[in-house]
Protein backbone atom coordinates (compact mmCIF):
# COMPACT_ATOMS: atom_id res chain seq x y z
CA UNK A 1 0.00 0.00 0.00
CA UNK A 2 2.74 2.63 1.11
CA UNK A 3 4.51 1.87 -2.34
CA UNK A 4 1.60 3.24 -4.34
CA UNK A 5 2.76 6.56 -2.25
CA UNK A 6 6.06 7.02 -3.58
CA UNK A 7 7.04 8.97 -6.59
CA UNK A 8 8.56 7.02 -9.35
CA UNK A 9 12.21 8.63 -8.71
CA UNK A 10 12.23 6.56 -5.81
CA UNK A 11 12.71 3.13 -7.80
CA UNK A 12 16.12 4.68 -9.11
CA UNK A 13 17.50 5.81 -5.53
CA UNK A 14 19.18 3.76 -3.57
CA UNK A 15 21.55 3.24 -0.10
CA UNK A 16 24.99 4.63 -0.51
CA UNK A 17 27.43 1.34 -0.35
CA UNK A 18 29.98 3.87 1.42
CA UNK A 19 27.50 5.39 3.70
CA UNK A 20 26.23 1.65 4.52
CA UNK A 21 29.86 0.43 5.39
CA UNK A 22 30.47 3.25 7.70
CA UNK A 23 28.38 2.06 9.99
CA UNK A 24 30.57 -0.81 10.52
CA UNK A 25 33.43 0.99 10.13
CA UNK A 26 32.99 3.24 13.50
CA UNK A 27 34.06 0.11 15.33
CA UNK A 28 37.36 0.98 17.08
CA UNK A 29 38.48 -2.07 16.14
CA UNK A 30 37.94 -2.03 12.31
CA UNK A 31 40.50 -1.01 10.36
CA UNK A 32 38.77 1.32 7.62
CA UNK A 33 39.91 2.08 4.30
CA UNK A 34 36.11 2.69 3.22
CA UNK A 35 35.29 6.01 3.78
CA UNK A 36 36.84 9.22 1.91
CA UNK A 37 37.30 10.73 5.70
CA UNK A 38 40.15 13.57 6.10
CA UNK A 39 41.94 12.91 8.88
CA UNK A 40 40.47 14.23 12.21
CA UNK A 41 43.35 14.58 13.94
CA UNK A 42 44.14 17.49 10.97
CA UNK A 43 41.55 19.79 11.77
CA UNK A 44 42.48 23.05 13.26
CA UNK A 45 40.57 22.38 16.33
CA UNK A 46 42.40 25.17 18.41
CA UNK A 47 41.87 27.72 15.79
CA UNK A 48 38.12 26.98 15.29
CA UNK A 49 36.84 27.15 18.56
CA UNK A 50 38.67 31.05 18.72
CA UNK A 51 36.93 32.17 15.39
CA UNK A 52 34.03 30.76 16.45
CA UNK A 53 33.99 32.52 19.81
CA UNK A 54 34.80 35.85 18.03
CA UNK A 55 32.06 34.91 15.10
CA UNK A 56 29.12 35.26 17.61
CA UNK A 57 30.90 37.53 19.90
CA UNK A 58 30.98 40.27 17.78
CA UNK A 59 28.91 39.83 14.88
CA UNK A 60 26.58 37.34 16.47
CA UNK A 61 23.06 38.78 15.26
CA UNK A 62 24.43 38.76 11.42
CA UNK A 63 25.62 35.12 12.19
CA UNK A 64 22.33 33.32 13.42
CA UNK A 65 20.22 35.27 10.82
CA UNK A 66 18.75 34.56 7.45
CA UNK A 67 21.44 35.39 5.00
CA UNK A 68 21.85 35.68 1.36
CA UNK A 69 21.26 32.30 -1.11
CA UNK A 70 24.29 33.20 -3.02
CA UNK A 71 26.30 33.14 -0.16
CA UNK A 72 28.01 35.18 2.48
CA UNK A 73 29.76 37.69 0.51
CA UNK A 74 33.04 38.10 2.05
CA UNK A 75 33.52 34.28 1.85
CA UNK A 76 32.58 33.98 -1.81
CA UNK A 77 35.15 37.17 -2.66
CA UNK A 78 37.48 35.24 -1.01
CA UNK A 79 36.84 31.47 -3.14
CA UNK A 80 36.67 33.71 -6.74
CA UNK A 81 40.64 34.84 -5.48
CA UNK A 82 41.70 31.11 -4.55
CA UNK A 83 40.14 29.77 -8.19
CA UNK A 84 41.98 32.74 -9.28
CA UNK A 85 45.71 32.06 -7.74
CA UNK A 86 45.69 28.18 -7.33
CA UNK A 87 43.93 26.93 -10.81
CA UNK A 88 44.47 30.20 -12.92
CA UNK A 89 40.29 30.92 -13.51
CA UNK A 90 38.97 34.12 -14.45
CA UNK A 91 36.13 32.83 -11.80
CA UNK A 92 34.08 36.41 -10.47
CA UNK A 93 32.55 36.88 -7.38
CA UNK A 94 28.84 36.94 -8.58
CA UNK A 95 29.68 33.37 -10.26
CA UNK A 96 30.12 31.96 -6.92
CA UNK A 97 27.19 30.25 -5.51
CA UNK A 98 27.80 29.18 -1.44
CA UNK A 99 25.92 24.86 -1.10
CA UNK A 100 26.07 22.90 1.71
CA UNK A 101 29.06 20.29 0.58
CA UNK A 102 29.79 19.70 -3.23
CA UNK A 103 27.00 16.90 -3.01
CA UNK A 104 24.24 19.25 -2.99
CA UNK A 105 25.78 21.05 -5.76
CA UNK A 106 25.76 17.49 -7.57
CA UNK A 107 21.38 17.26 -6.61
CA UNK A 108 21.19 20.58 -8.34
CA UNK A 109 22.66 20.20 -11.43
CA UNK A 110 20.49 17.10 -11.92
CA UNK A 111 17.44 19.61 -10.90
CA UNK A 112 18.63 22.21 -13.02
CA UNK A 113 19.67 20.41 -16.33
CA UNK A 114 18.21 16.91 -16.62
CA UNK A 115 14.92 15.87 -17.75
CA UNK A 116 14.11 11.46 -18.06
CA UNK A 117 15.67 10.04 -20.63
CA UNK A 118 18.60 12.99 -20.96
CA UNK A 119 22.12 11.73 -21.66
CA UNK A 120 25.24 12.13 -18.98
CA UNK A 121 28.16 10.87 -20.05
CA UNK A 122 30.42 9.69 -17.28
CA UNK A 123 34.54 8.34 -16.46
CA UNK A 124 34.22 4.79 -16.01
CA UNK A 125 34.67 4.43 -13.38
CA UNK A 126 32.70 7.72 -11.86
CA UNK A 127 32.16 9.21 -8.15
CA UNK A 128 29.67 7.12 -6.70
CA UNK A 129 27.67 10.24 -4.78
CA UNK A 130 27.44 12.07 -8.04
CA UNK A 131 25.77 9.16 -9.97
CA UNK A 132 23.31 8.33 -7.05
CA UNK A 133 22.41 12.19 -6.73
CA UNK A 134 21.61 12.13 -11.02
CA UNK A 135 19.69 8.91 -10.56
CA UNK A 136 16.80 10.69 -8.78
CA UNK A 137 16.38 12.64 -12.25
CA UNK A 138 16.14 9.42 -14.29
CA UNK A 139 18.82 10.09 -17.03
CA UNK A 140 20.57 7.59 -18.99
CA UNK A 141 24.21 7.41 -18.31
CA UNK A 142 26.98 6.77 -20.69
CA UNK A 143 30.34 5.54 -19.75
CA UNK A 144 33.44 6.40 -21.47
CA UNK A 145 36.20 4.33 -21.76
CA UNK A 146 38.86 5.56 -19.35
CA UNK A 147 42.52 4.96 -18.90
CA UNK A 148 45.38 6.58 -16.93
CA UNK A 149 45.45 10.15 -18.76
CA UNK A 150 41.42 10.36 -18.27
CA UNK A 151 38.40 10.06 -21.12
CA UNK A 152 39.60 8.40 -24.12
CA UNK A 153 38.13 11.44 -26.42
CA UNK A 154 38.03 9.37 -29.43
CA UNK A 155 35.44 7.11 -27.67
CA UNK A 156 33.84 9.71 -26.43
CA UNK A 157 32.59 11.10 -29.45
CA UNK A 158 32.09 8.00 -31.31
CA UNK A 159 29.56 7.81 -28.14
CA UNK A 160 28.49 11.15 -28.82
CA UNK A 161 27.30 10.49 -32.10
CA UNK A 162 25.02 7.35 -31.00
CA UNK A 163 22.25 9.87 -29.20
CA UNK A 164 20.42 12.95 -29.60
CA UNK A 165 19.57 14.11 -25.90
CA UNK A 166 22.89 14.47 -25.22
CA UNK A 167 23.35 16.87 -22.12
CA UNK A 168 26.33 16.52 -19.52
CA UNK A 169 29.63 15.05 -18.96
CA UNK A 170 30.45 14.31 -15.44
CA UNK A 171 34.20 14.33 -14.06
CA UNK A 172 36.91 14.18 -11.61
CA UNK A 173 40.37 15.25 -13.39
CA UNK A 174 42.35 15.37 -10.58
CA UNK A 175 43.15 12.58 -8.37
CA UNK A 176 39.76 11.03 -9.67
CA UNK A 177 37.37 9.74 -6.86
CA UNK A 178 37.56 6.01 -7.03
CA UNK A 179 40.59 5.55 -9.00
CA UNK A 180 43.06 8.45 -7.97
CA UNK A 181 43.64 9.03 -11.27
CA UNK A 182 44.25 12.64 -12.68
CA UNK A 183 43.93 13.73 -16.83
CA UNK A 184 46.41 15.05 -18.74
CA UNK A 185 46.32 18.75 -20.15
CA UNK A 186 46.18 17.28 -23.91
CA UNK A 187 42.95 14.87 -22.59
CA UNK A 188 41.22 18.48 -20.79
CA UNK A 189 41.66 20.33 -23.89
CA UNK A 190 40.31 17.85 -26.18
CA UNK A 191 37.28 16.96 -23.50
CA UNK A 192 36.65 20.81 -23.88
CA UNK A 193 36.29 20.92 -27.87
CA UNK A 194 34.14 18.22 -28.23
CA UNK A 195 31.58 19.85 -25.46
CA UNK A 196 31.88 22.63 -27.11
CA UNK A 197 31.10 21.18 -30.66
CA UNK A 198 28.36 19.32 -29.47
CA UNK A 199 26.57 21.93 -27.29
CA UNK A 200 26.99 19.76 -24.01
CA UNK A 201 27.90 20.98 -20.60
CA UNK A 202 31.00 19.46 -18.54
CA UNK A 203 30.70 19.33 -14.60
CA UNK A 204 34.42 19.30 -13.32
CA UNK A 205 34.06 17.95 -9.78
CA UNK A 206 37.44 19.30 -8.05
CA UNK A 207 36.96 17.85 -4.28
CA UNK A 208 41.26 17.18 -4.37
CA UNK A 209 42.88 19.18 -6.37
CA UNK A 210 44.63 21.24 -3.74
CA UNK A 211 45.86 17.42 -2.23
CA UNK A 212 48.97 17.29 -4.93
CA UNK A 213 51.95 15.67 -3.09
CA UNK A 214 54.36 15.91 -6.34
CA UNK A 215 54.50 18.10 -9.05
CA UNK A 216 52.84 21.11 -10.47
CA UNK A 217 48.89 21.81 -10.41
CA UNK A 218 47.80 21.26 -14.24
CA UNK A 219 45.30 23.79 -15.92
CA UNK A 220 41.66 23.07 -14.47
CA UNK A 221 39.19 23.04 -17.17
CA UNK A 222 37.63 25.68 -16.17
CA UNK A 223 40.96 28.00 -16.57
CA UNK A 224 40.80 26.13 -19.92
CA UNK A 225 37.54 27.29 -20.81
CA UNK A 226 36.31 30.65 -22.18
CA UNK A 227 32.83 29.55 -23.44
CA UNK A 228 30.77 28.66 -19.77
CA UNK A 229 31.06 25.21 -21.24
CA UNK A 230 32.38 24.21 -17.79
CA UNK A 231 30.96 24.36 -14.51
CA UNK A 232 32.89 23.76 -11.41
CA UNK A 233 32.24 22.28 -8.22
CA UNK A 234 34.78 23.21 -5.14
CA UNK A 235 34.70 22.46 -1.64
CA UNK A 236 36.54 22.60 2.12
CA UNK A 237 35.67 19.21 2.61
CA UNK A 238 39.08 18.05 2.36
CA UNK A 239 41.30 20.80 2.56
CA UNK A 240 39.51 21.92 5.93
CA UNK A 241 36.84 20.44 7.83
CA UNK A 242 33.88 18.46 6.08
CA UNK A 243 31.36 18.61 9.15
CA UNK A 244 31.06 22.54 8.21
CA UNK A 245 29.06 21.37 5.15
CA UNK A 246 30.73 23.92 2.75
CA UNK A 247 30.87 23.83 -0.77
CA UNK A 248 30.85 25.98 -4.38
CA UNK A 249 29.47 26.15 -7.49
CA UNK A 250 31.20 28.43 -9.78
CA UNK A 251 29.58 29.01 -13.37
CA UNK A 252 28.23 31.76 -15.84
CA UNK A 253 25.84 33.85 -14.50
CA UNK A 254 23.19 32.52 -16.51
CA UNK A 255 23.47 29.26 -14.70
CA UNK A 256 23.98 30.81 -11.34
CA UNK A 257 20.88 32.41 -11.68
CA UNK A 258 19.11 28.74 -11.92
CA UNK A 259 20.80 27.41 -9.30
CA UNK A 260 20.15 30.01 -7.06
CA UNK A 261 16.20 29.69 -7.57
CA UNK A 262 16.50 25.95 -6.76
CA UNK A 263 18.63 26.47 -3.35
CA UNK A 264 15.89 29.17 -2.44
CA UNK A 265 13.54 26.40 -2.91
CA UNK A 266 15.84 23.19 -1.27
CA UNK A 267 17.13 25.16 1.91
CA UNK A 268 16.97 29.06 0.97
CA UNK A 269 20.66 29.01 2.58
CA UNK A 270 23.58 27.66 3.72
CA UNK A 271 24.74 27.67 7.27
CA UNK A 272 25.45 31.78 7.82
CA UNK A 273 27.31 30.49 11.10
CA UNK A 274 29.43 27.90 8.81
CA UNK A 275 30.16 30.23 6.38
CA UNK A 276 31.19 33.16 8.90
CA UNK A 277 32.74 30.75 10.79
CA UNK A 278 35.39 29.70 7.66
CA UNK A 279 35.62 33.01 5.93
CA UNK A 280 37.24 34.29 9.55
CA UNK A 281 39.56 31.21 9.38
CA UNK A 282 40.88 32.24 6.17
CA UNK A 283 41.33 35.94 7.53
CA UNK A 284 43.35 35.24 10.14
CA UNK A 285 45.27 32.05 9.17
CA UNK A 286 47.40 30.85 6.59
CA UNK A 287 45.39 27.99 4.80
CA UNK A 288 47.96 27.48 2.51
CA UNK A 289 50.09 26.08 5.41
CA UNK A 290 47.32 23.61 6.64
CA UNK A 291 47.28 22.01 3.23
CA UNK A 292 50.78 21.61 3.36
CA UNK A 293 50.71 20.07 6.37
CA UNK A 294 47.64 17.64 5.32
CA UNK A 295 49.61 16.60 2.35
CA UNK A 296 52.70 16.28 4.09
CA UNK A 297 50.50 13.31 6.33
CA UNK A 298 48.52 12.07 3.39
CA UNK A 299 51.86 11.68 1.31
CA UNK A 300 53.44 9.57 4.04
CA UNK A 301 50.03 7.19 3.93
CA UNK A 302 49.97 7.30 0.25
CA UNK A 303 53.98 6.29 0.45
CA UNK A 304 52.71 3.42 3.06
CA UNK A 305 49.76 1.80 1.79
CA UNK A 306 51.49 1.67 -1.90
CA UNK A 307 54.15 -0.10 -0.21
CA UNK A 308 52.41 -2.17 1.78
CA UNK A 309 50.35 -3.55 -1.06
CA UNK A 310 53.06 -4.39 -3.14
CA UNK A 311 54.33 -6.23 0.26
CA UNK A 312 51.30 -7.94 0.69
CA UNK A 313 49.02 -8.38 -2.16
CA UNK A 314 49.85 -11.05 -4.79
CA UNK A 315 51.91 -9.74 -7.64
CA UNK A 316 48.33 -10.30 -10.04
CA UNK A 317 46.87 -7.55 -8.31
CA UNK A 318 46.93 -4.42 -10.07
CA UNK A 319 46.71 -1.08 -8.56
CA UNK A 320 46.91 2.67 -9.07
CA UNK A 321 49.37 5.20 -7.87
CA UNK A 322 48.39 8.41 -7.24
CA UNK A 323 50.34 11.99 -7.08
CA UNK A 324 47.51 13.02 -4.42
CA UNK A 325 43.88 12.97 -3.18
CA UNK A 326 42.62 10.16 -0.90
CA UNK A 327 42.31 6.74 -2.96
CA UNK A 328 44.12 4.22 -5.09
CA UNK A 329 42.43 1.86 -6.99
CA UNK A 330 43.08 -2.01 -7.10
CA UNK A 331 41.81 -4.47 -9.42
CA UNK A 332 41.76 -8.28 -8.37
CA UNK A 333 42.47 -10.84 -11.00
CA UNK A 334 39.61 -11.88 -13.20
CA UNK A 335 37.22 -14.44 -11.35
CA UNK A 336 37.24 -12.49 -7.73
CA UNK A 337 34.62 -10.80 -6.41
CA UNK A 338 35.23 -7.50 -4.34
CA UNK A 339 32.14 -7.88 -2.74
CA UNK A 340 32.75 -11.55 -1.29
CA UNK A 341 36.44 -10.47 -0.13
CA UNK A 342 34.59 -7.33 1.70
CA UNK A 343 32.81 -10.81 3.61
CA UNK A 344 36.14 -11.80 4.28
CA UNK A 345 38.00 -8.81 5.47
CA UNK A 346 35.39 -8.11 7.42
CA UNK A 347 35.19 -11.04 9.74
CA UNK A 348 39.40 -10.05 9.82
CA UNK A 349 38.38 -6.03 10.90
CA UNK A 350 39.30 -4.49 7.19
CA UNK A 351 37.09 -2.67 5.48
CA UNK A 352 37.00 -1.12 2.30
CA UNK A 353 34.41 -0.29 -1.01
CA UNK A 354 33.57 -2.97 -3.85
CA UNK A 355 34.27 -1.13 -6.88
CA UNK A 356 31.04 -1.91 -9.07
CA UNK A 357 29.25 0.49 -7.21
CA UNK A 358 31.17 3.25 -8.56
CA UNK A 359 30.16 1.85 -12.78
CA UNK A 360 26.92 3.90 -13.72
CA UNK A 361 26.28 0.72 -16.47
CA UNK A 362 28.60 -1.80 -16.17
CA UNK A 363 30.21 -3.06 -13.26
CA UNK A 364 33.50 -4.73 -12.88
CA UNK A 365 33.10 -7.23 -9.84
CA UNK A 366 36.82 -7.41 -9.37
CA UNK A 367 37.69 -4.26 -8.37
CA UNK A 368 38.09 -1.95 -5.06
CA UNK A 369 38.48 1.15 -4.00
CA UNK A 370 41.20 2.37 -1.00
CA UNK A 371 41.64 4.83 1.17
CA UNK A 372 43.98 6.18 2.85
CA UNK A 373 43.94 9.66 4.70
CA UNK A 374 41.85 8.38 7.72
CA UNK A 375 44.32 5.71 9.09
CA UNK A 376 47.82 6.25 10.60
CA UNK A 377 50.69 4.60 8.86
CA UNK A 378 50.37 1.29 12.19
CA UNK A 379 47.25 0.69 11.13
CA UNK A 380 47.31 0.73 7.25
CA UNK A 381 49.97 -1.64 7.29
CA UNK A 382 48.36 -4.02 9.44
CA UNK A 383 44.79 -3.66 7.35
CA UNK A 384 47.03 -4.30 4.41
CA UNK A 385 48.44 -7.13 5.98
CA UNK A 386 45.03 -8.74 6.92
CA UNK A 387 43.35 -7.79 3.24
CA UNK A 388 46.32 -9.47 1.36
CA UNK A 389 45.80 -12.40 3.43
CA UNK A 390 41.93 -12.47 2.69
CA UNK A 391 42.80 -12.11 -1.62
CA UNK A 392 44.76 -15.46 -0.95
CA UNK A 393 41.75 -16.92 1.17
CA UNK A 394 39.09 -15.99 -1.51
CA UNK A 395 41.51 -17.53 -4.54
CA UNK A 396 41.65 -20.65 -2.75
CA UNK A 397 38.09 -20.49 -2.09
CA UNK A 398 37.72 -19.79 -5.67
CA UNK A 399 40.13 -21.69 -7.27
CA UNK A 400 41.74 -19.80 -9.02
CA UNK A 401 45.01 -18.70 -8.91
CA UNK A 402 47.03 -15.12 -8.05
Amino acid sequence: MKNNLFAKRMENIRASEIRELLKITEMPEVISFAGGLPAPELFPLVEIAKISSEVILEDGRKALQYSTTEGYLPLREKIAERLHRVFKTTVSTDQILITCGSQQALDFIGKVFLNEGDVVFCESPSYLGALNAFRAYEPRFIEVPTDDDGMIPEELEKLMLTCSRRKLIYVVPDFQNPTGRTWSVERRKKLLEIAQKYGVVIIEDNPYGELRFEGEIPASLMSLDNTGTVIGLGTFSKIFCPGMRLGWIAADTDFIEKFVLVKQGADLHTSTTSQMQVNRFLEKNDIDMHIAHIKDVYRERRDTVIEAMEREFPRSVRFTRPNGGLFTWAELPEGLNARKLLEISLERKVAFVPGASFYACRPKDNTMRINYSNMPEDRIREGIKRLGEAIYELSSISSIAV
